[in-house]
């Protein structure tokens, strides 16, 4: 997640993308997220059968938060780079990065899944919808780039492709949030 949070930051930077920067940013909130869980997950191995649903609740509010706040930042970039007129440069690296981090995070986010639903924890679910929505990031970046390269004058195509992410950060960043009344966690 470092490495892929600087070559995709320092990509996006480079070419002017903010939907490289988003992805960047995106493998931050992982790593805060990831540490989130780690942090959830050692309370419950103290605590045992006595684990408080409270922390399960608070790991899965971080990580909502943290889909919020990348919602939020690609939103305000995306408006911003539409109203300036401004748009990407292609990016050789972006692309690489972007084209990996797709079958990555595809199986990063089954597994993730599969032991949230074993362990019936929302925070590990929240943490998994991070996993997916870098894969759907890396997507969003794979087509802008290579539109980019193939029609060079639509400087638009990045901000707009970065407004369909926010979507599905809302959507998931709610879900995280929200979580389920009786403790389970929410069907996806």
């Amino acid at each position: 997640m470092v490495i892929e949070a600087t070559v995709a930051i320092g990509s996006g930077v480079a070419a002017h993308s903010l939907s490289l920067i988003a992805f960047g940013a995106d493998s931050i909130i992982e790593l805060a997220s990831a540490g989130v869980l780690l942090w959830r997950l050692n309370v419950e191995i103290r605590h045992g059968a006595e684990f408080p649903e409270s922390v399960e609740r608070r790991a899965s509010r971080i990580g909502g938060v943290l889909l919020f706040s990348l919602a939020a930042y690609v939103m305000l970039s995306a408006a911003y780079g539409l109203w300036m007129g401004e748009g990407q440069e292609f990016s050789t690296p972006g692309l690489i990065l972007a084209v990996l981090a797709i079958p990555v995070m595809w199986w990063l986010t089954k597994v993730k899944m599969r032991v949230a639903d074993q362990i019936g924890s929302r925070a590990l679910r929240a943490d998994a919808v991070e996993s997916i929505t870098c894969g759907y990031l890396s997507g969003v970046v794979v087509v802008g780039l290579l539109i980019q390269l193939l029609m060079p004058g639509w400087w638009w195509v990045d901000s707009l492709a970065s407004l369909i992410i926010v979507v599905l950060l809302v959507k998931e960043g709610r879900e995280a949030w929200e979580g389920d009344e009786d403790g389970e966690t929410a069907e996806h």
